[in-house]
């Protein structure tokens, strides 16, 4: 089966081959070759330690290969949709229950001190399953902007991404979406001190917007 081409961002391709999906670090041009070789073998590296322990915490694709040398990622194709395309299709109660999930996972992964960097619902896949007992499962996807940190800014910083992606793209039902989102959220073990400096993040955010 030939390579299909998923999605070509600025720093890699996502390809489809088979039953696997293949992230691509493309080569930069306008860098000197050993300097290009040196960071896309590193940012390969770095994700590729970040995907393993993130996996320990939340639902990733399963990674089949972490290659240096090609600077590629292999990991396993989700048979779902991104939730960008599918989340407002949903009965309201329904989307509250995703996001209250969504919060969930997330304070997951903070709490394991890993920040995903590009939190949209367009970096997560919804895999619904017909046993509402065991539930729908949530992927994560796409840790390229993502790293490790304590810092309670940073943290505060994802969840304002996700804010943000919410209002832009599902803007019906935004605001009742991301209050189900932070009442998921409340199991962090920092929920309190992560908030208020979220309450931080977002004011200045609006006072940038006036000026």
């Amino acid at each position: 089966m030939a390579e299909k081409i998923l999605q070509q961002g600025a720093e890699a391709l996502i390809i489809l081959d088979g039953n696997e999906v293949i992230k691509r670090r493309i080569k930069k041009s306008y860098r000197f070759d050993s300097i290009d070789e040196n960071i896309r073998k590193l940012r390969t590296r770095s994700e590729g330690k970040l995907l393993e322990r993130a996996s320990k915490v939340v639902n990733i694709p399963n990674i089949i290969k972490v290659d240096e040398k090609t600077k590629e990622i292999v990991m396993e194709f989700i048979q779902g949709k991104k939730l960008s395309d599918s989340l407002d299709s949903f009965p309201l109660d329904k989307q509250k229950n995703i996001c209250r999930t969504i919060g969930e996972e997330i304070a997951k992964l903070h709490d394991a001190n890993i920040i995903h960097g590009d939190l949209t619902t367009s970096n997560m896949i919804l895999v619904r399953n017909g046993n509402e007992k065991r539930g729908d499962k949530i992927y994560f996807i796409d840790f390229g902007l993502g790293f490790h940190s304590q810092r309670t800014e940073d943290k505060a910083v994802d969840i304002h991404l996700l804010r943000q992606a919410l209002e832009a793209k599902h803007f019906n039902h935004w605001q009742i979406l991301f209050d189900e989102f932070l009442k998921g959220y409340s199991i962090s073990k920092h929920d309190s001190l992560i908030k208020q400096q979220f309450k931080k993040v977002e004011a200045r955010g609006r006072y940038k917007d006036r000026y």
